[in-house]
């Protein structure tokens, strides 16, 4: 080898050993630096050929530093439940602007799940990147397309108003007294003729009653129900009940509590949505019931606001109060071998409880994501609604992603196409939430990597000097 090749080699070893001092330091200088990749430098010898007589013509070494995209960092849990961490396979797909996101726009991907929202509500981690995700529709339906990626739009969690959730089943638990006296107006009713004062729920029912006259008849018990209307509107529906005559047998009407909250057709007055009568059996279970059209389905149905006068014993919302129809299953007999519902017992008449499903308007009070990458909203009446549902992008060979600003990575040649999953599918890993995934860097072995980077980059340049030297050496024997 000449002095010359002697000392391009140790040019070489500076250069390559001052890359691998960048890496080190870059590595360094991110160690804490959430879902941060660590790279190495990997050295490769370089000869220029051989001489006559086989002997070696050193061309010194070249550094190419290599990504450690596909190692998983350590995962820590978090306080806030926008931390995302991904535990396996995969990137969260993010772009660099909320506005205006078209197919072409820019993807970017990346580890770094520190989400939060931000002034517009878009979910963007601590380098502004917005995260990306498959929308639900207004009914809270998500429809993942894996195969599309212009079917990823950025995830908004403030563009949430609101929410409440109408009264679709009641369920009753309640006992009445088979030790009670028939009143007047129900013994009256039993007779052939009915006698003076008969109960009749067209003529003289309960729902006309009033303690300061002497018009309608008194309940012997009343239920009353919490119901929810469309726009999270408190109404009550008060179910009356009167002894009669006949043995095991309860004339019932279910009445609108005021009765300006209904509108009622013909067969109906004074907020009354149904009556008719239940029979219990000698058990004290519900037998069979004319309240309802169709006892195997018991359900009141009210109309509209804006819908059209109700017909012959149907009821609507009142015009006033701008809510949309509403069908209510009210489940008086309790389940198959229950002891719930409502029961005919030899004990006081009592209301052990009553169940709806109905809520009240609730605001936004927190978003939470599960370990499906489901994004849903809860509001303060208990209320959850389903936003959207993260998207994850895995790739043939994450090592060979282009590292840009903000700890994300652009496709290129060499990491092949992204394919999208839900998150643990299809090879993708699971959604963390309340968990950041932390830098991979290794701070003891990178300073240990930095001290013999520091002892070769000396070794190179004692080369220079040193074939320096000798070049002198010689130039002073020629004079």
């Amino acid at each position: 080898m000449s002095l010359n090749s002697a000392m391009q080699a140790g040019v070489a070893g500076l250069v390559a050993n001052s890359t691998a001092l960048s890496t080190i330091s870059n590595n360094i200088a991110n160690v804490n630096t959430v879902g941060f990749k660590q790279s190495q430098t990997n050295f490769e010898s370089l000869v220029t050929g051989t001489g006559t007589d086989a002997s070696l013509e050193g061309g010194g070494v070249m550094a190419s530093n290599q990504q450690l995209v596909n190692q998983q960092g350590q995962l820590t849990q978090t306080n806030s439940p926008l931390d995302l961490a991904i535990s396996g396979q995969g990137f969260f797909v993010t772009t660099s602007q909320a506005a205006s996101v078209s197919p072409t726009s820019p993807a970017l991907f990346t580890r770094a799940g520190s989400f939060q929202p931000n002034s517009q509500g878009y979910l963007q981690n601590s380098a502004g990147l917005i995260l990306q995700g498959w929308l639900a529709n207004s009914a809270g339906v998500i429809t993942p397309n894996p195969s599309n990626l212009a079917s990823l739009q950025p995830i908004n969690v403030s563009q949430v108003g609101g929410a409440v959730e109408p009264t679709t089943t009641v369920g009753v638990t309640a006992n009445l007294d088979s030790s009670q006296a028939v009143s007047a107006a129900g013994t009256a009713a039993g007779q052939t003729p009915p006698g003076a004062g008969a109960y009749n729920p067209s003529t003289n029912s309960m729902a006309m009653y009033n303690v300061n006259s002497a018009n309608g008849v008194k309940p012997d018990y009343s239920i009353q129900i919490p119901v929810s209307d469309s726009q999270g509107g408190q109404h009550t529906v008060q179910l009356d009940l009167l002894k009669s005559s006949t043995p095991n047998q309860w004339y019932a009407e279910l009445v609108a509590v005021p009765a300006s909250d209904v509108v009622e057709g013909a067969g109906l007055s004074n907020g009354q949505i149904a009556t008719g009568t239940i029979t219990f059996s000698p058990t004290g279970q519900v037998q069979s019931d004319t309240l309802f059209a169709n006892p195997n389905n018991p359900t009141i149905a009210l109309g509209a606001s804006a819908a059209a006068a109700p017909g012959a014993g149907q009821v609507n919302w009142a015009p006033s109060l701008g809510v949309a129809a509403q069908t209510i299953t009210l489940n008086l007999a309790g389940g198959s071998g229950s002891t719930g519902g409502l029961t005919q017992l030899n004990s006081q008449s009592v209301t052990q409880s009553i169940n709806t499903n109905g809520t009240a308007f609730g605001n936004l009070a927190n978003i939470e994501i599960n370990a499906s990458g489901i994004v849903t909203a809860v509001f303060s009446n208990g209320v959850t609604q389903n936003l959207a549902q993260v998207a994850i992008a895995t790739f043939p060979n994450p090592d060979g992603l282009t590292p840009v600003n903000g700890d994300a990575f652009q496709v290129s040649q060499n990491s092949g196409t992204f394919t999208l999953e839900q998150p643990g599918s299809g090879g993708a890993g699971q959604i963390d939430p309340s968990t950041l995934e932390a830098s991979t860097v290794d701070l003891s072995s990178q300073l240990t990597d930095l001290i013999t980077s520091q002892s070769a980059y000396s070794a190179s340049s004692k080369i220079i000097s040193t074939s320096n030297q000798m070049m002198q050496d010689l130039l002073n024997v020629i004079q």
